[in-house]
């Protein structure tokens, strides 16, 4: 692990994994998450993960138009890189999740490797009272939902976001999505340096055991060399300890309150800024620099904030 080297924080704001019954702080309103985005930026998160909801029921949405009620505001209070999600949620297809990205040209956007069953039905053994119609059945119905990504979709991502100059966050799930990732490189359609961000503790996808850590590591060095930056997102109680490991290994690291709304057992985190606090902390205890935007951008390859359609 080299000396000093600089570790990308990501932020992901508010995701479309957790409902707003789950925790007040979790950011719903377009100002909240501008302002949810502009305290991780300042806290010290290089990037921005970005999702968007109704701000009248807190329902994830790709709806252009709410993306452009808090965009600018980030981009004219801070230098962050902003990354949209073409993700969206599990329950949505590719031409409505593919909209924020294709319209706003973003520096970076997140991109799925693969089909995969996506549960979301066991929160409901910790949540019980729902404050809209869509929670319960979004949560009880995710045992009979697969998050369809397949090589069609992805391609299709790819192509119809290549005269934009955006890069992507190579979100892998499992060691196959790896394998996906390395073949959409061999045809042209990512180019290096690619950013994988490996996802841990998903129900349907790895594992959280240092053992599955490390074999996605051994996997993507073998695939990819010194192609790739590595960044790691571990989902819920898992996302400090594997983010610390991450980093000890070499990786960058991903936190916010889509991936955990915990901060500590029973303990909600009050903001992303925190959970951004707390994992500066462990960098710079290990000896490391938390990379600047403008480091992120040269480590990324991006184009930068004024080639954006926002």
């Amino acid at each position: 692990m080299a000396k000093n080297r600089p570790v990308i924080i990501t932020c992901a704001v508010t995701g479309a994994i957790h409902t707003p019954s789950m925790s007040p702080y979790l950011p719903v309103t377009p100002d909240e998450i501008a302002q949810a985005a502009i305290g991780a930026a300042e806290a010290g998160a290089a990037i921005v993960h970005l999702h968007a909801r109704d701000p009248q029921n807190g329902q994830p949405t790709q709806d252009p138009e709410l993306f452009r009620q808090f965009l600018p505001t980030i981009k004219n209070a801070s230098d962050v890189v902003i990354n949209l999600t073409t993700g969206g949620a599990p329950n949505m297809g590719v031409e409505e999740r593919l909209q924020p990205a294709l319209q706003l040209k973003p520096e970076l956007a997140s991109l799925n490797m693969g089909s995969m069953n996506f549960g979301l039905y066991e929160m409901l053994n910790r949540f019980h009272e729902f404050k809209y119609d869509w929670e319960r059945p979004y949560l009880e119905e995710s045992d009979d939902r697969i998050f369809r990504n397949t090589f069609r979709d992805i391609a299709y991502i790819l192509n119809s976001c290549s005269t934009n100059g955006t890069r992507f966050e190579i979100e892998c799930y499992d060691i196959g999505h790896l394998y996906s990732a390395a073949h959409f490189l061999d045809r042209g359609l990512l180019k290096a340096p690619i950013f994988i961000q490996s996802v841990f503790g998903l129900r349907g996808g790895i594992g959280t055991h240092p053992e599955d850590l490390m074999q996605m590591r051994r996997t993507a060095d073998r695939l990819f060399g010194d192609q790739y930056q590595w960044s790691i997102l571990g989902a819920g109680r898992s996302q400090m300890p594997l983010a610390t490991m991450g980093v000890a290994m070499g990786s960058n690291a991903r936190v916010g309150l889509e991936d955990s709304i915990w901060d500590g057992p029973g303990t909600l985190a009050k903001s992303n800024a925190d959970q951004v606090r707390r994992i500066r902390t462990v960098i710079e205890a290990l000896g490391l620099t938390v990379a600047t935007p403008t480091q992120a951008r040269e480590m990324l390859g991006l184009k930068g904030a004024d080639a954006v359609g926002f």
